[in-house]
């Protein structure tokens, strides 16, 4: 099957699964539109389908590991409601449309955030066709990957501390960024149950996390905003030091590179069919 056929098959199956969520009738509807509203905004779903990408190098049943990617996903939308937030980086726009706290009001947004992180957990814990050490072991690395020692460890960098050298920069996108990606790959490895997988999962994630990000800096000053479905621009606006202040648009598109490079190079021994290796390049030829 080809790289972009295994990619849609793996996409449409988390869109479908994520689609069934929160449509129940009830008092708090309101709570589950927003919800909704952010969750099915589209996006590539980069990290449910590396979650399925992994899982599938150990076993021919991916759609096992549908529960636990989207529960990822769930966790990510929820990082990005409150990262367009006031007290955070005060965007007006996500994906071409209004933030969340712009459709619905900040009280709203941070509470449907709230709500898709616990609701995260749920899913892994429901999640039919594994047995208990796995789903202990799933909760487990997605917890780490998003929150005090991961990503809400970054957000405070990002936010609190104005990271200005290169090593504070590194760790901030390494924990904001990269962990959650590492974690994404770990999750695949851990229903995978391929010995030795979960480390090189862990090291293609962070390689091709960085990566991603260094590529974000260098779209933040020279994508298309209706291309990017997001303002361009904003970090130099908000007084952030990116990898591009550090080294220049040339230098980040080298470092790309040599990040995905070493991505593919950490899981070559698993990867025989070649799809995360293609999957390492798209990313790193992204343009939005």
């Amino acid at each position: 099957m080809s790289f972009e056929r295994q990619y849609d098959a793996y996409r449409e199956a988390v869109e479908t699964y994520l689609g069934g969520l929160f449509t129940d009738k009830v008092p708090w509807a309101d709570l589950y539109e927003a919800m909704r509203y952010s969750l099915l905004a589209g996006g590539k779903r980069i990290r449910p389908v590396l979650t399925l990408a992994f899982a599938h190098l150990g076993t021919p049943d991916w759609r096992k590991a549908l529960p636990v990617g989207c529960a990822v996903e769930l966790v990510h939308t929820f990082s990005l409601i409150h990262d367009d937030l006031p007290c955070m980086d005060d965007d007006d726009f996500r994906r071409g449309r209004p933030s969340n706290h712009k459709a619905y009001g900040e009280t709203l947004a941070v509470l449907a955030g709230d709500a898709l992180f616990a609701e995260a957990f749920r899913l892994i814990a429901d999640a039919p066709g594994l047995d208990a050490e796995t789903r202990i072991q799933c909760v487990r690395i997605l917890a780490e990957a998003s929150g005090a020692s991961g990503m809400g460890a970054g957000q405070v960098l990002d936010t609190l501390h104005a990271p200005k050298t290169l090593e504070e920069i590194r760790e901030v996108h390494r924990l904001k960024t990269g962990a959650m990606i590492a974690g994404a790959c770990q999750l695949g490895a851990a229903i995978s149950g391929t010995p030795g997988l979960s480390d090189a999962a862990g090291t293609y994630g962070h390689k091709i996390g960085l990566a991603f990000q260094i590529q974000d800096d260098v779209l933040d000053v020279t994508a298309d905003a209706a291309e990017l479905g997001k303002p361009i621009g904003s970090d130099k606006e908000s007084g952030k030091v990116t990898y591009v202040d550090l080294f220049g648009v040339d230098k980040c598109a080298e470092l790309v590179r040599t990040c995905t490079q070493e991505a593919i190079e950490a899981v070559a021994a698993y990867d025989k069919d070649g799809f995360l290796s293609e999957l390492a390049r798209s990313l790193s030829e992204r343009r939005k």
